[in-house]
């Protein structure tokens, strides 16, 4: 497989640019509910046939609020919250791990949050109870997310000392402007110093988190931004659509309507930036990620083998996710399964039952069917139809016959090609993949969700 190549088309771009979901999941995290219970996910767990693990660790907690921000989080300076935080996760990692005593992890992340508002002390004994209670493999994937802001070069060392080999930075925007007007200001020399450091201690990877969309942004400060980017030299970075929601996120209330980049100035910036990152010698991955060449993400990518979870693309192989913490989210078998979204909540119910499972839903032949085929297009741009006949057991353009109407107008478009059995995404198309796997979403049909999801650009 060819390095993935994209085009930019403004009319298509335009013609489609409306909300979508971003497919970490099929079905979407909108199809949960409570009705899924414990024994739902006890009887998952014991029908998976994955013998690998990928953990996710959710710690809440940030010192200071970014106006931007829509992740499940607690603003606090007191670190107190966080003893007792790590007191109800240790119980739910001891109760959870004995239910996975045949996997091996060879994955972990920890989100929030900030990973890093924990001390040096509280991330290793945490590392070290996760050790002690789950089978780590000697190789893996072991990342962390960094707020630059908040910690000293030696954290880095803290990390390494607790096994991680990867980091992701949250840079956002290098301008000082933008970054008053979101509350999220750093030091920019540091963060040139902290991944340095990264590297000379052997961290195999380094991603770099930025947004678009973020006010008083023009295609020419981003522009400066992303020359800076490219020479601090990231192996991954990760360019995301700022969603501005602020009837969902109270946090984004403070952000003035009017210093936001009008529509157009968003898609000059994306574009730009696309121009900028792949002349630079980066990997457009899909939707908003790009990698280096070299990088694991690229290679599996052009080997056929890059696959996508909640966590977003991921090298590992298909294996199961368990989510640990508040509102965080497993992968399991046929099921997905939530824990709940309030602190408080989720303290209670390991109180009360041993465990923090607030929702979640158990995959229907059709669900599995259709993730198989959304996570091929949205990993690969391509799937070749007698492969997946042969796979799933049926015959595809009966069973697709009214997705292949919707994707139709795409087809018209050159977005999409269907020949010899197989359906090609476009380099022009590429951009609007979660438009083209919508086509295969049934629940999507139901046009009122739109206004749950972000747009696509």
């Amino acid at each position: 497989m060819q390095p993935t190549q994209i085009a930019w088309d403004q009319s298509m771009i335009e013609k489609y640019n409306y909300s979508g979901p971003r497919y970490t999941s099929y079905p979407t995290a909108l199809e949960f509910d409570d009705s899924f219970t414990e024994d739902n996910l006890l009887e998952a767990i014991k029908t998976s046939k994955s013998k690998t693990l990928s953990l996710y660790i959710h710690i809440p907690f940030c010192a200071k609020l970014c106006y931007y921000c829509g992740c499940n989080k607690v603003i606090t300076r007191h670190a107190h919250k966080a003893d007792q935080y790590l007191e109800y996760l240790a119980s739910e990692i001891i109760k959870r791990a004995p239910l996975f005593k045949h996997y091996q992890v060879t994955q972990m992340h920890w989100g929030g949050g900030t990973p890093t508002f924990l001390t040096p002390a509280q991330i290793l004994a945490l590392t070290a109870l996760l050790k002690q209670h789950f089978n780590f493999a000697e190789q893996g994937e072991f990342s962390i997310e960094i707020d630059p802001r908040e910690i000293e070069l030696t954290m880095l060392d803290t990390l390494k000392e607790a096994g991680f080999n990867r980091i992701s930075v949250g840079v956002q925007d290098f301008n000082k402007e933008v970054q008053i007007a979101v509350n999220r200001e750093q030091d920019e020399q540091f963060i040139f110093d902290l991944i340095a450091r990264a590297k000379a201690l052997g961290f195999v990877s380094t991603n770099v988190d930025l947004i678009y969309g973020l006010p008083l942004q023009t295609p020419a400060s981003f522009a400066k931004t992303i020359t800076r980017i490219i020479e601090l030299s990231p192996d991954r970075l990760s360019v995301f659509n700022y969603a501005h929601l602020p009837s969902r996120f109270a946090a984004q209330r403070k952000i003035k309507d009017d210093q936001l980049p009008s529509a157009q100035q968003r898609l000059d910036i994306l574009h730009q930036t696309i121009e900028s990152l792949t002349a630079a010698g980066y990997q457009f991955i899909g939707m908003d990620h790009f990698a280096k060449p070299d990088d694991e993400l690229a290679k599996l990518q052009n080997a056929g083998k890059l696959h996508r979870n909640f966590q977003g693309y991921t090298t590992q192989e298909e294996c199961d996710l368990l989510g640990l913490g508040v509102s965080s989210i497993s992968q399991i078998g046929d099921c997905y399964a939530q824990n709940q979204k309030e602190l408080q909540v989720y303290y209670q119910s390991i109180d009360a039952k041993e465990h923090a499972l607030w929702k979640g839903c158990s995959l229907t032949r059709d669900d599995e069917i259709r993730r198989v085929v959304i996570k091929q297009l949205i990993c690969h741009f391509e799937l070749d139809i007698a492969s997946i006949e042969a796979e799933l057991g049926i015959d595809f353009e009966t069973y697709f016959s009214e997705d292949m109407k919707l994707l139709q107008t795409f087809i018209d478009d050159k977005l999409v090609s269907v020949q010899d059995r197989k359906i090609t995404i476009s380099a022009t198309g590429r951009l609007l993949i979660r438009n083209i796997c919508m086509c295969f979403d049934i629940y999507f049909r139901q046009k009122a969700r739109q206004q749950q999801f972000s747009r696509v650009i």
